[in-house]
């Protein structure tokens, strides 16, 4: 009941706050200003599909850092790369980098303390988007939502990594071992893209407006009894201990063979460059807008996606196209396109209750000539399972393929919950080698040793690997499979 009265605070008074300028000199710098030179009015791009390219992008980023790093993610885990990346965002501090850090406060309130020892360094600074007035305990984080539903509803689902604003990472990857291929059971396939040139300004200026929209609070007004000197200093052991543990890991040893981590650590990652690209984001205080105009991301896509001549490929972990989704796709293959699209199976899929509105949608786009695959599950494991989600989803990678020339690569799931409620962005970006690049991991994620041919006949749904037939969703338990049907029958669509 206390906790169901629990309130947030009127947000204190902050000045508006801007990036800092691009850095001049330093690391960063000196590998990107010449390029920069080489390709003027072009923005350079490279895929990173890897976990170990991908957390070694942004601690070598954080590590050559010499002004600025600004950091906006939905989920941070408290594990070792989660340990390791905060490590490394505190010695930037420790140099006088000024670090901005900005998360969801859905996954941060649970690492409240943590948040709120860095908020302590001088030049760090911590804001959580859109928090609860309690800072900890699952039955008041329960009351508050079931008090504030309407508000706490609204997530920030974005993630940029900017460092001396020369360099960002943007795409669907948060920060965590599952995200950056060191967990033990099941790692996410996932992508981002590195970029430099003037997309990346255009990424600082979206990091500014989220940081200075009302929608977020500063930590130290939430807990400022958690961020103290003292608490600081206890956060610093349990980091350097992760550093020590990280040393004598498995992990540590894949990231000294991995080819594409030592081309990032000696300069040697290449870039492509090209004039036709757009970063797009939806706005911090999405929720309140008219549901027309919610969606930045989506006007941007579906003109893309209308615009394909032969061929367009989505890749999208949870995957609700609705009735409008479904018809525009479906007229894109009535209209000799290839419309291929890859999701998670449900034995893969850690939340029953988007597959269940997935299968609503999945008869209609098979009859209409769209092709289906849904990816196995990976790992030693079936993906831990849950109504409200988990860590556990196979596939991550939010991306499209346009023909052969356009791709974009963010944060956005094709659903109703993307479309309306979470703030969304990514990246659309022509150029035939970033196409190339991504439809060759497409290729090797929809072959059978990977992922389920889905097609439909007179007796219903077939799935199949060439080696197997199944009638009904292969590898899902009944109890999995009796969840995603009530998901189905029930009205919760619009929160899928």
């Amino acid at each position: 009941l206390l906790a169901g009265c629990a309130s947030l605070p009127l947000r204190m008074e902050l000045e508006n706050e801007s990036a800092a300028p691009p850095a001049t000199s330093g690391k960063l710098a000196e590998l990107v200003v010449p390029a920069e030179q080489r390709h003027p009015d072009q923005s350079g791009f490279h895929l990173v599909s890897t976990g170990t390219e991908a957390y070694a992008a942004r601690a070598f980023s954080a590590h050559a850092a010499s002004r600025s790093l600004d950091i906006q993610t939905y989920i941070w885990h408290a594990d070792m790369t989660g340990k390791m990346l905060a490590l490394q965002a505190l010695k930037a501090a420790d140099r006088g980098v000024r670090v901005r850090i900005l998360v969801d406060d859905l996954d941060a309130r649970a690492k409240n303390n943590g948040f709120a020892a860095l908020d302590a360094h001088p030049n760090i600074e911590v804001r959580l988007f859109n928090p609860m007035a309690s800072r900890s305990g699952t039955l008041s984080k329960a009351t508050e939502f079931g008090t504030n539903f309407g508000r706490l509803n609204h997530r920030m689902h974005n993630k940029s990594w900017i460092a001396d604003n020369r360099i960002a990472l943007v795409g669907g990857r948060n920060l965590g071992d599952e995200y950056f291929d060191a967990d033990d059971g099941i790692n996410f396939v996932d992508l981002d893209l590195l970029m430099a040139g003037p997309v990346v300004t255009q990424v600082s200026s979206n990091f500014d407006r989220f940081w200075n929209s009302p929608s977020n609070y500063p930590i130290a007004q939430l807990a400022p009894e958690a961020a103290t000197d003292a608490a600081l200093v206890q956060l610093r052991g349990v980091l350097d201990q992760a550093a020590i543990d990280l040393r004598s890991s498995p992990y540590a040893q894949i990231l000294r063979d991995d080819v594409n981590v030592q081309d990032l650590l000696d300069g040697e990652t290449r870039l492509y460059w090209s004039k036709q690209w757009k970063f797009v984001s939806d706005a911090p205080m999405k929720a309140t807008l008219p549901m027309a105009d919610r969606s930045e991301v989506l006007k941007v896509l579906v003109p893309a996606m209308r615009g394909a001549g032969r061929e367009l490929r989505l890749i999208s972990p949870y995957f609700v196209p609705g009735e409008m989704g479904t018809e525009l796709l479906v007229e894109g293959a009535k209209s000799s396109r290839n419309v291929l699209i890859l999701t998670n199976s449900l034995a893969a899929n850690d939340v029953a209750a988007v597959h269940g509105g997935y299968m609503e949608y999945r008869p209609a786009l098979l009859k209409g000539g769209v092709q289906l695959w849904e990816l196995k599950p990976t790992g030693n494991a079936p993906s831990k399972f849950s109504l409200g989600g988990s860590s556990g989803s196979s596939l991550h990678t939010k991306a499209m393929i346009v023909d052969a020339d356009t791709v974009f690569v963010g944060s956005y799931n094709l659903d109703p919950r993307s479309t309306s409620l979470n703030s969304e962005q990514g990246v659309l970006v022509s150029h035939p080698v970033l196409a190339e690049q991504l439809t060759r991991i497409f290729e090797r994620q929809i072959s059978p040793q990977r992922a389920w041919k889905v097609s439909v006949d007179d007796k219903g749904t077939v799935w199949t690997d060439g080696t197997q037939i199944f009638r009904k969703e292969p590898d899902a338990p009944t109890s999995r499979r009796f969840m995603a049907w009530l998901m189905k029958v029930l009205p919760v669509e619009s929160q899928l």
